[in-house]
């Protein structure tokens, strides 16, 4: 009884939390260029973070120039006709900032942590950027290389991160997903400046970004800042819709093995699912989010409490979801055995949990535990600046609004044991299942094959 009303008064101080002034409400705008601004007041610190989204990632890339996108996101350091390369770090870091980039399946995005006095520094570096880098060839070929042996070192040399790779290569055929955001090794081999360039003059342009601005500012001040800075920048006329590359309805479970130098042997599982943009019933990918703590969120969890300790047969287990994808996802499961346990028990134990959630409705207890504890995640990353950020574009950029945000908690929390039961039973199922199991191989099998 003490457990219960616990959970129910904490969800209650959760909702009173998320809707508290202590987080401001977003402030939009867009400029006649395109650029769509936003703008959300935080004056617990005098500190800024920008960042720049552009509407672009490996999922937008064909065959032949896998890892443009990631590529171009090196370049984008290495100078523009008023700053010389490296220019762009150095100048931030001179000002106390940090600065930082990252590509995704979905989006790439650029940031900067400031003082908050300091951002016109970074309005004026990153606006020149947007539409007047240089791509000079000389650091493309030295840049390209940095690419390559960071895909050796991250993918080729890290046997987890390659049965990741072939595991999604496997399970998707038509889905962009399928392709790394590294890109392939041949395509990164046969890339050449003037794919950047073409890459570069579509996708990065105004009218493809979303500016996101989180701190101790004035959002008028933030938008004439805006229109100084970004105002006079050309769109970009080459931007059409995509065309559709939707997956074919899979017709039975896929497996593979990889076999390479490791300690432990690791599975992969997978089940085809689909996120808030694709989902036909808006409710399914907050019962999947749910379904995934059910099974895996911490040391009460079903896979934690009864694969680890009770029955001692996985070292790991963990299941994710990510329903903030642009397009129908993996609903994924890892785990590593234990010593003396094979891979084949270990995805045994795992089916067998996932069969349960599909005949016997999860209890009231285990659910409100559950909701208290995404829904307290959510809440705890508003403590930083630069996630309030995240969160604002990522939204954004896949196309699902920045608004979508403040509806997470309500939708967790109206999620029902009925609909667990009901999500397990329609997506969890054998014929949109992958699974990739990664065999370990002796050193000198290994060079012997090579």
């Amino acid at each position: 009884m003490y457990i219960k009303r616990y959970h129910a008064t904490l969800l209650v101080l959760l909702g009173l939390l998320l809707s508290g002034p202590l987080f401001a409400q977003v402030h939009e705008f867009k400029l006649r260029n395109g650029l769509k601004v936003l703008v959300k007041e935080d004056h617990r610190a005098p500190v800024v973070v920008a960042q720049i989204w552009y509407k672009v990632g490996s999922s937008y890339e064909h065959n032949g120039v896998t890892g443009v996108s990631h590529v171009l996101e090196h370049m984008m350091f290495k100078g523009t006709e008023k700053y010389d390369p490296g220019e762009f770090s150095k100048t931030i870091a001179a000002n106390g900032g940090r600065d930082n980039a990252f590509t995704s399946k979905d989006y790439t995005a650029y940031f900067q942590q400031l003082e908050a006095s300091r951002l016109p520094i970074s309005f004026e570096m990153e606006a020149d950027r947007m539409r007047n880098l240089t791509l000079p060839v000389t650091e493309f070929k030295k840049e390209v290389e940095v690419v390559m042996e960071e895909r050796r070192m991250r993918t080729d040399d890290n046997p987890r991160s390659k049965t990741y790779e072939q595991f999604y290569a496997t399970a998707f055929n038509s889905n962009p997903y399928g392709q790394p955001i590294i890109g392939w090794m041949n395509d990164l081999k046969n890339l050449e400046v003037d794919d950047l360039q073409v890459w570069y003059e579509k996708w990065y342009a105004p009218n493809n970004a979303t500016l996101v601005v989180v701190g101790d500012v004035n959002p008028k001040e933030v938008l004439k800042l805006a229109e100084r800075h970004y105002g006079s920048l050309s769109r970009s006329l080459n931007i059409k819709p995509l065309k559709p590359r939707v997956e074919p309805e899979q017709d039975g479970p896929r497996y593979i093995k990889v076999k390479a130098p490791a300690r432990l042997p690791y599975l992969l599982m997978g089940y085809k699912v689909p996120v808030i943009k694709t989902a036909k019933e808006e409710w399914e990918p907050y019962a999947l989010e749910v379904l995934a703590s059910v099974l895996s969120s911490g040391a009460s969890a079903r896979f934690d409490k009864k694969l680890v300790r009770e029955k001692q047969i996985a070292a790991q287990v963990s299941a994710g979801y990510n329903l903030y994808a642009r397009q129908a996802e993996l609903f994924i499961i890892d785990a590593t055995p234990v010593a003396g346990k094979s891979v084949k028990q270990v995805q045994q134990a795992i089916k067998d949990e996932i069969e349960l959630l599909k005949t016997q409705p999860v209890t009231r207890q285990e659910l409100d535990r559950i909701k208290a504890q995404v829904v307290a995640s959510k809440v705890y990353e508003k403590d930083s600046v630069f996630y309030q950020a995240m969160q604002m574009g990522t939204l954004e950029t896949v196309g699902l609004g920045w608004q979508r945000l403040d509806e997470y908690p309500d939708k967790v929390r109206t999620v029902t044991a009925e609909q667990i039961m009901q999500v397990a039973n329609k997506y969890l199922i054998e014929n949109s299942l992958t699974v990739a199991e990664l065999v370990p191989v002796s050193m000198k099998k290994q060079e012997k094959k090579n």
